[in-house]
């Protein structure tokens, strides 16, 4: 096979190997974006459906969790032993008190005729001895009555009324948008409880991850391949515009990827309540106190919405020096390598390619948004422990989880891959022999 023939046929191949890299680094960033839309709605459905607005702080939720409780305590109710014998003691007390103070009532000095005739007559018919030996055995079986299932049964059911009745009168304002919210999440997930909605989101929330990690290494494994097939190549020097081409397409995915993808996620929740209440429990699960997730480009929609015009101005300058400049110093680049020697040469372009990066603070944002997550996550953890409580009455349990989401990972990888083309840029010119 002739040399130029062979030559051809490697450019060939390498152009389509490069071209399955930078599609299959591509199509990781559009499932990135999908996947990650995906996963944001599911944190959001959670966050809502579990919000303490809807829990903790529902006096609603408080209502039926005591309930429960009381009802539960009501059914077990029964009367002891030990309960019994002190009723027996308390009414033989009370009915002896009685009959004494009764004899003692009618033994008084009576002025009447009527009175005196009472009196003979009592005193006649009655033996007040008798009357309270005859005390004990009515408290026996005062007692026993009371004691008896159809007796409790009817204080059962007194005492549920008297609870139903109160708790009837108690209710807050959330309690017709919490009932909203429920159905519609229950709805969308297929399922009909709190623990299975709970285990449904789990499961969702982990597979979502696995798939997140296998695109992001996936989009990084492309890129890696094509830097490796570049070295390789870097001694064919009619390759290396091409090559160049290839790297700069590779950079404006993961630039596009790291900007549209989340960077820094903020979870903070109590894990578990326990109240320990007349011998039963009052629980909360996974109360969410504040959730939020954002992209850079996210973050620059939220401030240019504010009202107010400092943070406008953040807004546009992160806009500026994070996303639009890299951008155009990859198509100056690009302009740079592959036009001829007048356009190449241009002051523009060449300002653009070589000298605006002192103005591009893409790696600056890298810092920060490391700097931001280290700040939030420990000013978390420091105002999270504050509400962690151990008692023989109540346990809370707190958890954070704030951490850094892909588009950091994909981001930095951009930065990175950036500065390592302004490198190799700086040495050789397309227009030099190139």
């Amino acid at each position: 096979m002739p040399t130029n023939m062979k030559y051809t046929v490697l450019n060939i191949i390498m152009l389509i190997g490069l071209s399955i890299l930078l599609a299959g680094a591509a199509y990781s960033g559009y499932r990135l974006a999908d996947i990650s839309a995906e996963r944001e709605q599911v944190k959001e459905d959670y966050s809502l459906s579990n919000s303490v607005t809807f829990g903790l702080f529902s006096i609603d939720q408080w209502r039926d969790r005591i309930t429960e409780v009381l009802s539960d305590q009501i059914q077990d109710f029964h009367i002891t032993k030990a309960q019994q014998h002190d009723m027996l003691v308390m009414v033989e007390k009370e009915m002896h008190g009685l009959v004494s103070k009764t004899v003692a009532e009618i033994n008084k000095p009576q002025k009447g005729l009527g009175g005196k005739l009472k009196k003979l007559a009592f005193n006649t018919l009655v033996d007040s001895a008798e009357l309270q030996a005859q005390v004990k055995p009515f408290a026996k079986t005062v007692v026993a009555k009371i004691s008896s299932p159809e007796s409790e049964k009817r204080l059962k059911n007194i005492a549920g009324s008297k609870v139903n009745q109160l708790t009837s009168q108690i209710y807050d304002s959330v309690s017709v948008a919490n009932y909203t919210v429920t159905k519609y999440v229950y709805k969308k997930y297929k399922v009909a409880d709190p623990i299975a909605f709970n285990n449904r989101i789990d499961q969702k929330l982990a597979e979502l991850k696995i798939q997140l990690v296998q695109y992001v290494c996936i989009m990084l494994g492309c890129v890696i391949v094509a830097l490796l097939l570049w070295f390789a190549l870097r001694k064919q020097v009619h390759l290396q515009t091409p090559l160049f081409i290839f790297a700069l397409l590779f950079a404006f995915v993961m630039l596009a990827t790291g900007s549209l993808l989340p960077v820094v996620e903020v979870d903070a929740r109590i894990q578990s309540l326990h109240l320990a209440l007349l011998n039963g429990d009052v629980e909360f699960k996974n109360q969410v106190l504040f959730y939020q997730s954002k992209s850079i480009l996210g973050i620059v929609e939220t401030l240019i919405a504010q009202p107010k015009p400092d943070a406008i101005l953040v807004g546009v300058l992160i806009l500026l020096f994070i996303l639009v400049l890299p951008l155009l110093r990859l198509i100056a680049k690009g302009i740079y390598v592959f036009s001829p020697k007048k356009l190449g040469r241009n002051g523009i372009v060449r300002y653009l390619t070589f000298e605006l990066g002192k103005w591009d603070m893409s790696d600056v944002m890298i810092v920060g948004m490391l700097m931001t997550y280290i700040g939030l996550n420990g000013i978390l953890k420091s105002q999270l422990s504050s509400l962690n409580i151990h008692t023989a009455s109540l346990n809370v349990i707190t958890a954070n989880g704030t951490s850094l989401q892909p588009g950091y990972f994909i981001f930095a990888g951009y930065v990175l891959f950036a500065a390592l083309l302004t490198y190799i840029l700086k040495r050789v010119s397309p227009n030099d022999g190139f």
